[in-house]
């Protein structure tokens, strides 16, 4: 039997704070990139133990062109750049982004170490192209004043959600996880009543409970993002949103991050929540929010990245050989060129 593998802790605990961070990797920097990811593991462990009990957990995320500048040999089957998706109302961007840092504990300052730990790395060869600092808000709501995340799976079930099986071997254990930022109109929203946000939502707001079938809006959030496979049976993914704010510009909302085992079931959602299901027949809530970013990344197990694959081999440039003159009266009618391949 293989033996078992470790997976990134993308199945984790609801935590006080989090951070998200995004780069992209700048030409060249390629092997210091591969030299973080080596020692990611030992951060998380150096951080964790200077500050026990607060719950760390620390999730990488590769993106599908980064992937290939990183590794050779083979790549997790369906690792590929999130598609932009353009409704007749709304658009969901797919933005650029080589890496994702998920960082979650219980005090925000213990994030923040290990995103300073990672840039102390990182800092001459990447760019940051995202950071938002999530927090756990009032009452474990969202700024929109609803639960979110009531229906993630977790334990046994949320492995079967979030984590590759035997279908891809290589990669047992890995996750494919899509990032998002959602700003909130909190104007309009506070500017409709209760119950038409539960209506938006298809949850009562006080007491978290769903609504039925037959009164649930065929384009509320929760309607849409209800995706079963061939036989009737539904397809959970793993989500671990945070809500984010600041004053100063009014940005404020969530940055969702699903975790699942094939990201076409991430995938459909937006579809139907951007398209519509049917078409045309989209989110509600798209009309109180809106998509800044979008990427899909893999996190493998954190086997993988102890004992990471070779780098690509990189082709070298021809030597030419110089050529001997050509002596007059020769049978040569014009000079030969050779080169060898080193």
């Amino acid at each position: 039997m293989p033996e078992p593998v470790q997976p990134q802790p993308v199945v984790g605990q609801l935590t006080q704070a989090a951070l998200f961070l995004v780069l992209t990797i700048d030409e060249g920097g390629e092997e210091a990139t591969r030299g973080l990811l080596e020692s990611i593991s030992g951060i998380a462990r150096a951080v964790d133990f200077r500050s026990a009990g607060v719950r760390l957990q620390v999730v990488t995320g590769i993106g599908s062109q980064a992937w290939d500048r990183l590794f050779s040999g083979a790549r997790p089957a369906h690792l590929h750049t999130l598609e932009e998706l353009h409704g007749d109302t709304h658009h969901m961007p797919s933005t650029p982004g080589d890496l994702l840092f998920h960082v979650r504990g219980d005090e925000q300052s213990v994030c923040f170490e290990v995103g300073r730990q990672i840039m102390n790395q990182l800092r001459d060869v990447t760019t940051v192209v995202d950071e938002v600092h999530g927090f756990l808000s009032f009452g474990r709501r969202n700024l929109l004043g609803f639960m979110d995340g009531t229906e993630s799976p977790s334990g046994e079930e949320g492995d079967d959600a979030a984590l590759v099986g035997d279908d891809d071997p290589e990669f047992t254990g890995g996750s494919y996880v899509i990032a998002q930022k959602y700003r909130f109109d909190m104007d309009a929203w506070e500017g409709i009543s209760t119950e038409e946000q539960e209506r938006v939502i298809g949850r009562s707001k006080m007491d978290d409970i769903e609504m039925s079938d037959d009164v649930k809006p065929t384009n509320s959030h929760i309607a849409l993002n209800v995706i079963e496979d061939e036989n009737g049976e539904e397809l959970d993914i793993v989500r671990a949103n945070m809500p984010f704010g600041t004053f100063k510009d009014g940005d404020m909302g969530t940055y969702f991050i699903g975790y699942a085992s094939d990201p076409a079931t991430t995938e459909q959602m937006l579809t139907n929540m951007f398209i519509g299901d049917p078409p045309g027949n989209h989110d509600r809530l798209l009309d109180f929010s809106t998509a800044l970013t979008g990427g899909l990344f893999f996190a493998p197990t954190i086997d993988f990245l102890d004992e990471l694959p070779p780098p690509p081999e990189v082709a070298e440039e021809p030597e030419e050989v110089p050529q001997a003159p050509v002596q007059a009266g020769s049978l040569a009618i014009g000079s030969l060129k050779r080169s060898v391949l080193r």
